[in-house]
């Protein structure tokens, strides 16, 4: 096999790598918000803001839901993109060039 077969089938590989990491990262953003949104309107009684940065929205409100959603949505994120990364190099065999460790 040629090193230019071998690079493009690297270069595919690490194509369908982002839209891995892309799509395990979205399905996991939208799950976690409806699960937050839950928890949310069944512990305080009301529908989560929907536009925290609104004035007519209380600050404790506002800071309480923009933390909760940020910190829960990037673990969430971070866990199904590391599961994503698991499933690839059980198929390639290596990590994506995305995820190859830097040197440091």
């Amino acid at each position: 096999m040629s090193k230019s077969t071998k690079a493009d089938k690297a270069d595919k590989a690490d194509k369908v790598w982002a839209i891995m990491a892309l799509v395990s990262g979205i399905g996991a953003a939208k799950v976690t918000n409806k699960v937050l949104s839950t928890g949310w309107k069944a512990s305080t009684g009301r529908k989560p803001p929907a536009n925290p940065a609104d004035p007519d929205v209380r600050l404790v409100e506002a800071v309480l839901w923009s933390a909760a959603t940020g910190a829960t949505v990037a673990l969430a994120r971070m866990f199904a993109q590391r599961r994503a990364a698991n499933y690839y190099v059980k198929s390639v065999g290596r990590l994506p060039k995305q995820l190859e460790k830097d040197g440091s």
